[in-house]
């Protein structure tokens, strides 16, 4: 399974929100889709589920068009969808019939997803008594329920404490497992090094970054330096002339011009017997490249 977009374009009147976007997706595991607010994510989204209809360009899933009739998908929006008058075991029940499943079918997968995620209690509770973080499961339950193959999710993260962040996690662990296809839309750039092995990031709705993360990551250079030590070296650092951007009770983090550099301190460091607890040079992370793109 596959999908593709081929020079995709959507325009709103006058305005290009994406601009000649191209995008393979060839293998199970999880998509970052990245960009500032307005940078044509949602948009892109939409389009590969159908929900819009793109100005030109192609958008197949396994060599077809993707329509609504030949993708089983899941959509988890960023904004909140359920209905708030109603019971969340109602709407539950609603989605998973709307999907074609069985009633005796959609009572056990309800009754499944509701614990995993730890939302049994609140089934027979209207969605607006919830709260921002539990509304979020419910809507992860809904895009999840029904087996889709291509699993779209925009900010799953957003609103939840530390404690149904893990569980959503290892939720997410579980259907990489699965060989589910995943795209993820996030401004939360841990989660998006956590889970995603490749990536785009649009800005404007073009396209400024695309690729394996580790490769985009290994192209540049060690620029810092993380070193825990067992008692202030800051005259060492200031000799070999490096610059500390912190230092916490001798938790340093070192900028360097070069990867020599560290070298050099480290050598310093050892002819001065100086008990090293960590020694890392340090890539730029996914948040420091987004910045430096589409700053």
């Amino acid at each position: 399974m596959s999908l593709e977009l081929v020079e995709v374009c959507k325009n709103f009147g006058t305005k290009k929100a994406v601009d000649n976007l191209k995008l393979s997706m060839n293998k199970p595991g999880v998509y970052g889709l990245l960009g500032t607010n307005g940078a044509g994510k949602t948009t892109t989204i939409r389009m590969i589920l159908g929900i819009i209809k793109k100005t030109s360009g192609k958008i197949t899933w396994n060599g077809k068009e993707v329509t609504r009739e030949n993708v089983n998908f899941g959509y988890m929006p960023e904004e909140r969808g359920v209905y708030p008058k109603t019971k969340i075991y109602d709407q539950l029940m609603y989605f998973a019939r709307l999907k074609g499943a069985s009633v005796a079918d959609a009572k056990k997968t309800i009754e499944y997803w509701l614990k995993r995620l730890e939302m049994e209690e609140y089934k027979d509770s209207l969605a607006e008594k919830l709260s921002k973080g539990n509304q979020q499961k419910i809507q992860f339950i809904i895009a999840v329920m029904n087996d889709p193959e291509l699993i779209v999710l925009d900010e799953p993260f957003s609103g939840l404490d530390p404690v149904n962040t893990e569980i959503l996690k290892e939720v997410m662990k579980e259907l990489i497992k699965q060989n589910k296809y995943i795209i993820m839309s996030s401004h939360q750039m841990a989660s998006i090094e956590e889970f995603c092995t490749d990536l785009t990031i649009l800005n404007k709705g073009k396209t400024v970054l695309q690729g394996n993360l580790e490769k985009i990551k290994n192209s540049y250079p060690s620029e810092k330096l993380e070193i825990i030590s067992t008692k202030n070296i800051d005259e060492i650092i200031k000799g070999c002339e490096l610059e500390v951007i912190e230092n916490k009770d001798n938790h340093y983090l070192i900028k360097m011009k070069n990867e020599k550099q560290g070298e050099e301190l480290f050598k310093k460091l050892a002819d001065n017997d100086i008990k090293i607890n960590k020694f890392e040079l340090k890539k730029p992370t996914l948040n420091e490249i987004f910045i430096e793109r589409v700053g």
